[in-house]
């Protein structure tokens, strides 16, 4: 099959694009709520808060042992091969497990909410992790519904309950318990809140709109096949959680909750990178899933990826690396530009990550290889917690972001190893040079942006259009452009198709 009879290009960018447009609403509602939170609290309340929902992160992983992701790599088989039954006894299998498990963990934390808080010498966490438990199940749910959005390529859903509902309720709640001062608690209520909206109407959206397999006979599956693929998951997510989160944990013993509140926003500016990967992420494992016995076709639908990760994302990281210190600045306060060293080396490394396979693996996942992903992120997080505690006492924030680079750098590089010893898959093309080539001349027009402009606010403005027009005119003189890229635009848009000028 041909690059050009491939559906799974057109399903990708077609869900694609409904995703990218989800997370860029996501990520605009996302910044107002960070904004607003820095506006009306200290660093050391909001740093406060991070710790907190890190600690839930990090137990609900646990709590879902992982399960969920089984839920978007059998499923999609079962539709393929037409057992709708299995299908469904998948996501019921699932949805029951978890929720036994969560509850069980929740208990624990709330128990053991004094001892965290002793540990972290943070007295006011203790109240935060009890009203903050009650999440752990929520969490747990909120999965089981995204993956079942995602098995069944219906992502336009997942945009109505994760990026639309959740973060329009969480950011009108903690608005309006901040304007009448109660600052940490008015943090804590939105995030419970938005999230019990947010599984309410996703269930009831899932439940209309999926109703022909809801009401198919349920065929119960095997447990023995979810536990072998999810529990390596499992364990890799605990992992990967970690790694999110380790700097946190870090900073928060050696240094204050100041510390982690501003090291929190510059991690955040820098993981926008991450943008792009999260739109086509979700549908790409399921495309992969269902055709992973074809490499050939594997290859082609990996390479198309990647360029279109890597041509999107190459030139956000130089606009936020060359303009850290003026982004930090103008978004939320002056004093937050002290995180500008983390925005430029978190900034590199995701691009390079996300660029070849993602953190979460989504290629390897895809194929079947849920144990090399667990090995994969194990060396993430041993990589990242042994520098950050050498360096963080020596560097502070700087220091938790040269462990997070370097992390991501060795893994990204171990996934290309990987998928090409197993496979012979790479993503290494010519036309994915002149991606990467284009990014020069952009980066060398960028610098005077910065250098000659003093204004803070100018340099925000004028230093995506130099860039952003830089980098397209490169990528029309070097005649990038494929009749496949053409292929994806035409979803979004059958002008942008006709257009681009391809060879």
């Amino acid at each position: 099959m041909t690059d050009h009879d491939d559906d799974g290009v057109s399903t990708l960018a077609k869900q694609g694009s409904i995703t990218f447009v989800g997370n860029v609403i996501n990520g605009v509602l996302g910044f107002a709520i960070v904004v607003l939170m820095t506006r009306f609290v200290s660093p050391s309340v909001y740093g406060l808060f991070v710790l907190a929902t890190s600690v839930i992160l990090f137990m609900q992983v646990f709590a879902n042992l992982g399960l969920p992701l089984a839920i978007d790599y059998f499923v999609p088989q079962y539709l393929e091969a037409d057992e709708r039954g299995k299908a469904k006894g998948v996501i019921l299998q699932v949805t029951a497990t978890v929720l036994v498990t969560s509850s069980l963990v929740a208990f624990a934390l709330a128990v053991s909410a004094a001892t965290v808080s002793a540990f972290f010498q943070e007295p006011a966490m203790e109240i935060a992790l009890l009203l903050l438990s009650v999440t752990i199940p929520m969490l747990a749910i909120y999965n089981v519904l995204l993956t079942s959005y995602y098995s069944i390529k219906k992502l336009q859903y997942r945009v109505i309950m994760r990026d639309l509902v959740r973060p329009i309720v969480r950011f009108t709640v903690t608005a309006g318990l901040l304007l009448v001062g109660y600052g940490l608690l008015g943090l804590i209520v939105g995030y419970v809140v938005g999230l019990a909206v947010a599984i309410t109407v996703g269930a009831i959206v899932f439940t209309y709109k999926a109703w022909d397999l809801l009401a198919t006979d349920v065929e119960l599956v095997p447990a023995r096949p979810l536990v072998a693929y999810s529990v390596p998951l499992a364990m890799t997510s605990v992992v990967f959680v970690l790694m999110g989160h380790v700097d946190y944990f870090v900073l928060g013993y050696f240094l204050s909750s100041d510390d982690v509140g501003i090291y929190r926003v510059g991690y955040m500016l820098g993981s926008g990178l991450m943008i792009i990967f999260n739109s086509l992420s979700p549908v790409f494992k399921p495309l992969i899933a269902e055709k992973r016995d074809d490499i050939e076709l594997v290859q082609s639908r990996f390479r198309t990826m990647v360029r279109w990760i890597a041509g999107i994302t190459l030139p956000i990281a130089i606009v936020l690396s060359l303009g850290a210190s003026s982004y930090l600045a103008v978004l939320y306060t002056p004093q937050y530009a002290e995180a500008s060293a983390v925005v430029v080396l978190l900034a590199g490394a995701f691009l390079f990550n996300v660029t070849f396979g993602g953190p979460d693996g989504s290629l390897l996942q895809g194929l079947g290889y849920s144990r090399m992903v667990f090995v994969n992120t194990l060396v993430l997080f041993g990589a990242n917690f042994v520098l950050s505690m050498a360096l963080v006492p020596i560097f502070g924030i700087e220091g938790a972001a040269i462990g997070s680079a370097t992390a991501l750098f060795l893994v990204g590089t171990l996934t290309l190893v990987e998928i090409y010893h197993l496979d012979g898959i790479h993503p290494f093309t010519r036309d994915f040079a002149k991606i990467v080539g284009a990014g020069v001349p952009a980066t060398i027009a960028g610098v005077p942006v910065v250098s000659l402009i003093e204004s803070d606010v100018a340099i925000v403005v004028a230093l995506p259009v130099v860039i952003i027009g830089v980098y397209l005119l490169a990528l029309l003189v070097t005649d990038a452009f494929t009749e496949e890229d053409a292929r994806m635009l035409g979803e979004f848009s059958p002008r942008l198709e006709e257009w681009l000028p391809v060879r």
